[in-house]
């Protein structure tokens, strides 16, 4: 049988995108210098594997949608060995793929936040990022200090990786288009090897912080550590104040009294 389109799945949050251009500038704006092989996540119909073929990098391609597939063994059969049918969120990176990865993708929009998370949980693996995500969370990942979107996921990400956005979409670059402008914004991992403190310490720090970011972090970290005896200038702040390096400096003073 034919398959002469794949019928977007909203509960995989699906949105193809359906401009041929901007799936070239995509492509076009990964560093292949900055990685051993590539994984494509969610390449639906392959509108970015058709330009990633013209290209020498050594790509997987990871797709959880059984009939997209078929779709890409039909029309893009040279990539059969390297097409993992497969959750990328369960997928072992770490034992899976050989050297630093890079990643991209027109991500499903339900999960784009998890891919983000699991990133960071990877980072001395994956050295660089270019995927689509929807606007409002491409904003809170490249978000600094003193804005109201400055959240978890932009502490952890920009504590390890230089983040830009490279374009802005409109609804109707997607089929179906969804109710949102999307982003995609580039993630290329920085020189620090490890930050200067306990990472799980700041990890829980940023969560809880972050959790009750109305509130100033002497309350948000009551649970964890008594905050009068904490002499720091950082309590009487909300966490959307304190940038990357404040936080690593919170959590070193948190640390010399737990």
């Amino acid at each position: 049988m034919i398959i002469k389109k794949v019928k977007p799945k909203k509960y995989l949050g699906q949105h193809f995108l359906n401009d041929k251009i901007i799936a070239e500038q995509i492509v076009n704006s990964i560093n292949i210098d900055n990685f051993n092989e590539l994984i494509e996540i969610g390449p639906g119909m392959g509108v970015l594997t058709e330009f990633l073929l013209k290209k020498n990098i050594k790509t997987s391609y990871v797709e959880i949608d059984k009939e997209a597939v078929d779709y890409l063994i039909e029309h893009f059969p040279n990539i059969s060995d390297k097409l993992i049918s497969a959750d990328f969120l369960k997928i072992d990176i770490e034992t899976d793929f050989n050297g630093k990865l890079g990643i991209i993708g027109n991500f499903p929009y339900n999960i784009s936040s998890q891919i983000l998370f699991k990133v960071y949980h990877h980072k001395d693996k994956v050295n660089e990022l270019v995927g689509m995500f929807q606007k409002e969370v491409a904003d809170r990942v490249v978000s600094k200090p003193g804005n109201k979107v400055y959240g978890i996921l932009s502490v952890l990400l920009q504590a390890y990786y230089n983040i830009e956005t490279l374009l802005i979409l409109e609804p109707e670059n997607f089929t179906p288009p969804p109710k949102v402008k999307s982003s995609v914004i580039r993630l290329v991992r920085n020189n620090k090897v490890k930050i200067d403190c306990d990472e799980k310490l700041f990890f829980r720090i940023i969560k809880l912080s972050f959790n009750q970011r109305r509130k100033v972090i002497r309350n948000s970290l009551k649970s964890m550590v008594d905050t009068d005896s904490l002499n720091s200038e950082f309590l009487r702040k909300r966490p959307e104040q304190l940038s990357v390096d404040e936080f690593i400096k919170l959590t070193n003073q948190v640390s010399e009294i737990i």
